[in-house]
């Protein structure tokens, strides 16, 4: 691995606010944003985001200062770690996120935590949860590159690029903006605060928004497991749509628009904010992806259920199983940029609110492939 890279204050950050960053959605370049960096500047976008080198030799070689083209996979973590916090962590958060060719379209696609691992370092163990490979070292950039290794061992995919956050980049994100809505879809009652929160939208401020999207154990209904969405997965779904309502809601502010605004809120990520992008350009990477529609992100879940191995727990990709068959397509989709494809056969693995239009979809049939008609779908 690369040199190691000092843990710090700024190596703690809210992978939302990253993935944002990352995917080209930071706010400021929901409409328009080319305008808005020009009047910013350069410096002052570069320097409002922490930057280091966290994937080393774990990175997808690139020329410096080439051509920023798609399609593009950034890895981004989340620990709930504090800032300081210092010595071993864990990631709670593991998210692949894929820019399309054209750099007009961003997929999630969330690896749950749990999941059994083989760790090519053999480092903390040979096999593993996934959340325990990022207790690497001390030095979270050498933790970074440990699980950026696993997690291409496991699915063939290398990082352009990557981010590492905590939840205290969370409640700065939502204090910013306020509120923002998020949609539980049963009553869920906090394990932290013993707080209920209903079903259905609601306004929540920073303190209440990063109670439930901490939330795991309370997704135990028979809706959850029917649906898929019991414990750590559930916690994932409120994530990604965490991250959509945060998008959507600085657009709706005019953090897009307005060059002051869009300052203010780059600079409420502070130290809680740490990015890789690589040999690229901070601002070229956002002005290059404006045309990203926060709505249109694709919310997808790794095909995994819970299973037992030598009497523990984890969630397992099962062999011989359709889950296995889905997940080995779902890994060839993000290396062929077909995720789209892949969503219409696989739609039970969507976790978001937006799907692809089926019907202009080339999906597979019967090993040849087979077309439609029409465009792009998103609801709710």
């Amino acid at each position: 691995m690369s040199d190691p890279i000092s843990h710090a204050a700024k190596a703690s950050a809210p992978w939302w606010a990253k993935a944002m960053v990352i995917s080209g959605s930071t706010v400021m370049v929901i409409a328009g944003g080319g305008a808005i960096a020009t009047q910013v500047g350069v410096t002052l976008v570069n320097n409002s985001v922490n930057q280091e080198d966290l994937l080393g030799d774990q990175r997808v070689v690139t020329e410096e200062g080439a051509d920023i083209e798609g399609p593009l996979n950034f890895l981004v973590l989340g620990t709930d770690e504090r800032v300081d916090a210092g010595g071993l962590a864990r990631t709670d958060a593991d998210i692949i996120v894929h820019v399309n060719e054209d750099l007009t379209q961003v997929s999630m696609i969330s690896i749950p935590r749990d999941l059994y691992v083989e760790v090519p370092s053999g480092v903390p163990a040979s096999a593993t949860k996934l959340t325990e490979v990022f207790a690497y070292s001390e030095d979270w950039g050498e933790s970074f590159q440990n699980t950026a290794e696993t997690i291409t061992h496991l699915t063939g995919i290398q990082f352009d690029g990557g981010a590492i956050a905590n939840f205290e980049g969370f409640l700065d994100m939502v204090g910013e903006l306020g509120t923002i809505e998020l949609c539980p879809w049963h009553d869920i009652t906090s394990i932290h605060t013993d707080k209920t929160f209903p079903k259905g939208c609601a306004e929540y401020d920073q303190d209440d928004a990063l109670d439930l999207v901490r939330q795991r154990y309370g997704w135990d209904s028979d809706e959850d497991y029917a649906n898929g969405t019991w414990g750590d997965f559930g916690r994932q779904k409120m994530q990604q749509q965490a991250i959509k309502k945060i998008l959507e809601r600085a657009k709706e502010q005019g953090y897009a628009t307005n060059p002051a605004k869009a300052v203010n809120l780059l600079n409420s990520f502070g130290d809680a904010l740490t990015v890789d992008v690589g040999g690229h350009n901070l601002l070229d990477m956002i002005t290059q992806m404006r045309d990203i529609d926060p709505n249109e992100i694709l919310s997808i879940g790794t095909p995994s259920s819970e299973g037992n191995f030598n009497g523990t727990s984890y969630v397992l990709i099962h062999e011989g199983t359709d889950e296995q068959v889905a997940a080995d397509a779902l890994w060839e989709a993000i290396a062929n940029d077909t995720l789209n494809e892949w969503a219409c056969e696989y739609p039970e693995w969507l976790s978001g609110d937006s799907t692809p239009d089926c019907t202009t979809t080339t999906v597979p049939v019967d090993g040849a492939t087979e077309e439609a008609e029409s465009g792009t779908e998103t609801a709710g």
